[in-house]
């Protein structure tokens, strides 16, 4: 039985592997969205194994208005050297366009912050898309501050197999 989990405006059921198509579907949705479609490599098979293989490393809920998916988060949990402790991060959260301005994100948003506050996070974190000006108001409204004085840099893909070539075989 599915994890269910009745807010005032929205209910959130936790992603079961049933719901992975929908999941790649509200993926595709953010990547549209931030005008990035063109990095979406994601297939049920790649969410399957990152949602329910040997070690899964994401958790995800879908947000429903009666029986309509109108919403989706997905998070996971890093670790803070500084802290000591462990952090949540929030990799995605999206309401569909037309049921914005209604607190749906904001409901789910408080909901995922109480659980990492239940769970003995120290830290609750997203990245936005510095042209993204009505999330990060949105995100301000809230309290969260932006981390300025930090880069986010990254490796994929090609980039990665070519700094660690010889890495997979060791």
């Amino acid at each position: 039985m599915s994890e269910i989990i009745q807010l005032d405006k929205v209910t959130l059921k936790k992603v079961e592997e049933i719901d992975l198509p929908l999941v790649l579907w509200f993926i595709k949705g953010i990547a549209e969205y931030e005008k990035l479609p063109h990095e979406v490599t994601a297939t049920v098979e790649t969410l399957r194994e990152s949602f329910f293989g040997e070690n899964p490393v994401v958790r995800g809920y879908i947000g429903y208005l009666g029986e309509l998916p109108v919403a989706s988060l997905i998070y996971f949990y890093n670790f803070s050297t500084f802290l000591g402790k462990k952090g949540m991060y929030l990799e995605d959260i999206f309401v569909l366009p037309e049921h914005r301005g209604k607190g749906i994100g904001k409901e789910m948003l408080i909901w995922l912050a109480g659980r990492a506050n239940a769970e003995g996070c120290e830290r609750f974190e997203w990245s936005v898309l510095n042209w993204n000006t009505p999330a990060i108001e949105f995100y301000k409204s809230l309290g969260a501050t932006p981390m300025d004085g930090w880069t986010v840099f990254r490796l994929t893909g090609d980039e990665l197999k070519k700094f660690a070539p010889d890495a997979e075989r060791k």
